[in-house]
């Protein structure tokens, strides 16, 4: 290809709230790199993080940086040592890079290297027209997939670990935060074949938007409809199997353990804001297990993900919005909303 000296890009430029569009140089690749063109990217809770620069983002993102990790493109270029892979290619990837040497990855279990760097917070990222990726991380489209799946399925990737972190067939499955990836989490559950499945939120948009995405899931606004209400209604003999916490509460949290059969298990998505207190009794005496997750497996939890949408789990009306990256302040708007799904920008 004709290679570009320059191309678009959303930086975070300055340590204040915002991004702002650049001109920035297109990456040169190494050996084991590709380069590829950005079609779609999503926006994530970590970039409105990002976007407001908060206390997170402030301690752990170098300025300036190209921002966004969730993207679908296609290979423009392979470095010298790349096989494997072609020209033309359509292509998402794992935004967490890696190292080789820890004792996590010489074990194949790459997703617990303690030295994972993601692009798009600690790398450049993936809000730009083109993005360098290892060859290890890239991912090939079916053609079946659209690029606007394809440029969420890293949120996707973080519903379906944390949903098929516990047997699911004909378990009764509680949800708390209806947010994007809580609701693709309810949708894979029903996909993998539970009984009941229930989501939790205090936001009726977010609840309203599970039911558009997943009609056949029991919405519960826990403001005003209490949990075990609905555990008899639903003819369940002692609560719920399989907890799954998206939404970072407490108090969510709480209600989960209360909600749970004894010798519950409870998958932990969610990121409290800063320390929370734990009534670590009630989880000792129910004998609950608790697993924390963190991104994908790498890179089973893609394969799983991509063979379930093309086995019918459809996921397409969690992307509420799309915009031009032109257009990405109204996109990040929208995010920051409290009411949207998924919102996709457009870089062609």
């Amino acid at each position: 290809m004709t290679r570009p000296n320059t191309m678009k890009a959303l930086e975070k430029s300055e340590p204040r709230e915002g991004l702002w569009m650049v001109q920035a140089p297109v990456p040169e690749i190494g050996p084991d790199d590709v380069l590829i063109r950005v079609n779609k990217t999503g926006i994530c809770g970590t970039d409105i993080h990002i976007w407001n620069w908060d206390e997170w983002a402030a301690h752990t993102v170098p300025v300036p940086l190209i921002t966004g990790h969730e993207f679908a493109g296609e290979i423009v270029e392979l470095g010298r040592d790349v096989t494997g892979l072609e020209i033309g290619q359509r292509v998402s990837g794992e935004g967490h890079l890696i190292g080789t040497e820890s004792r996590q990855s010489r074990a194949g279990k790459f997703h617990l290297d303690p030295g994972t760097r993601g692009i798009g917070v600690n790398e450049q990222g993936a809000f730009a027209q083109y993005l360098r990726l290892p060859a290890f991380n890239v991912v090939p489209l079916p053609d079946d997939i659209p690029d606007e799946i394809g440029a969420i399925l890293d949120p996707l990737g973080n519903a379906v670990h944390t949903a098929l972190s516990f047997d699911l067939l004909g378990e009764d499955v509680l949800i708390t935060g209806a947010g994007p990836i809580g609701i693709m989490a309810a949708a894979v559950a029903r996909h993998a074949g539970a009984r009941n499945v229930v989501i939790t939120d205090i936001n009726p948009d977010r609840l309203k938007l599970a039911e558009h995405v997943v009609p056949t899931v029991r919405t519960v606004d826990v403001a005003r409809e209490d949990l075990q209400d609905v555990i008899a209604e639903l003819k369940m003999k002692q609560g719920f199997d399989v907890g799954l916490e998206m939404s970072g509460s407490q108090a969510a949290l709480d209600q989960m353990v209360e909600a749970l059969v004894m010798g519950g298990k409870i998958a932990l998505l969610g990121i409290p804001p800063g320390k929370s207190p734990v009534d670590w009794s009630r989880i000792v005496f129910k004998a609950i297990t608790i697993k924390g997750v963190y991104g994908r497996e790498m890179f089973e939890t893609w394969y799983k993900m991509i063979a379930m949408l093309q086995n019918g789990l459809d996921v397409s009306r969690v992307i509420t919005h799309q915009f031009g990256v032109d257009e990405f302040r109204d996109g990040f708007l929208a995010m920051k909303s409290g009411t949207s799904g998924k919102v996709v920008l457009n870089w062609r």
